[in-house]
């Protein structure tokens, strides 16, 4: 019986496909904190870690499904970060025309909670502004969007690490 070779899907397809899924997913939501006056709640924006875990695990479930269903822990780690990097940049290209055109008050709610934080901390008036002039350089929406893809990438890069251990799947016959 001859065996059928079947090509693997395109990383990058997969990835670009799940990338743009999760970051609609968390511009969407992060639209509804933002409507619910929930802007900063850390607890409600850590639920995004959420939706960048289902999308890498749905990507490699694509990848495996409409391949031979194989995967290797380096392409499992490829898809998942490329899937979080692309989801990072188009959250961050939301979030920067949100804070420049949509809603620019978001920047003062910022710096607002900011010092709301240090006077938190029993920072003294002097402390908090020197501390506000020295991030005050870091406070654009485009410095907040292009840190967002960072860290963001970061996580999904080190939640990626942690996910393709579970979900990779080797050939025996490449491992020979």
């Amino acid at each position: 019986m001859e065996e059928q070779y079947v090509n693997p899907p395109s990383v990058g397809k997969v990835a670009f496909k799940w990338g743009l899924i999760t970051g609609l997913i968390m511009i969407v939501y992060s639209l509804v904190i933002n409507m619910m006056g929930q802007f900063g709640n850390q607890a409600l924006g850590a639920v995004s870690y959420v939706f960048i875990i289902f999308g890498i695990i749905m990507a490699h479930k694509e990848y495996k499904d409409s391949g031979d269903g194989y995967m290797s822990y380096g392409k499992g780690l490829g898809i998942g970060t490329l899937t979080t990097l692309i989801a990072a940049v188009l959250s961050a290209i939301f979030s920067y025309i949100y804070m420049t055109m949509i809603d620019p008050t978001v920047m003062d709610m910022i710096r607002d909670q900011q010092i709301s934080d240090m006077e938190g901390r029993g920072m003294s008036d002097a402390q908090i502004e020197q501390a506000m002039s020295m991030t005050e350089s870091f406070m654009s929406p485009g410095f907040i969007s292009f840190i967002a893809v960072f860290i963001i990438t970061l996580v999904g890069f080190i939640l990626s690490l942690i996910i393709t251990a579970f979900t990779k799947n080797s050939n025996p016959e490449l491992e020979m």
